[in-house]
């Protein structure tokens, strides 16, 4: 990484944390805290669920058995991930991904929702959950095995990306991978 490019990736990775700081300061406990007055709003906006099965479009009910069939894909890639880093990261020492850093569940308790679209939620929340947790396992494999950035640049590199070698440098690789292999000090830290 040239110094523009390692500059501006603190720069980038500053204003995360500082992002994170201000949105954690709306949470309290894991919940996020709402005035009375504004969950008696909340409660003004729910649409009953016949109101909204009544105004569902045609093919949302054609359509709803097909998504919802994800969950067995979901199910069985969270689990493979469970069994995966349970057994291969201990013996590489990779620390494991937290499942439930990735996967929450906070939606269900919004008063503007009605049954269903708290249903909708939650397997969403699960589906894209999933999905990021097996990102995260993903990176902290391949930190291990290929540190190396790809040529072409990514639209959203995960978030080992950053410890990679650059595409080509056959010199630092040889001398360092060992290293970076291994440089997992900033996930170590965060427990």
């Amino acid at each position: 990484m040239t110094p523009i490019q390692e500059a501006l990736s603190n720069r980038i990775k500053s204003l995360e944390k500082e992002l994170e700081r201000v949105l954690d300061e709306r949470w309290a406990h894991g919940k996020s805290r709402f005035e009375p007055a504004v969950l008696s709003e909340h409660r003004t906006f729910k649409l009953g669920l016949p109101s909204y099965l009544l105004q569902s479009r045609f093919l949302a009910y054609v359509t709803a058995p097909i998504i919802y069939s994800g969950i067995i894909p979901f199910f069985l890639l969270d689990l493979f991930l469970i069994v995966y880093q349970g057994i291969c990261f201990p013996v590489y020492g990779v620390p494991k991904a937290k499942r439930a850093d990735y996967i929450i569940f906070d939606r269900g308790g919004l008063k503007y929702l009605n049954l269903l679209e708290r249903l909708n939620c939650v397997y969403c929340s699960y589906g894209n959950g999933v999905l990021a947790f097996g990102a995260e396992v993903a990176a902290r494999t391949e930190q291990h095995w290929c540190p190396i950035k790809h040529a072409a640049r990514l639209r959203s590199p995960h978030s080992r990306y950053s410890h990679f070698f650059d595409y080509g440098d056959a010199q630092r690789y040889s001398r360092e991978v060992e290293t970076v292999r291994n440089d997992f000090v900033d996930l170590r830290s965060i427990k």
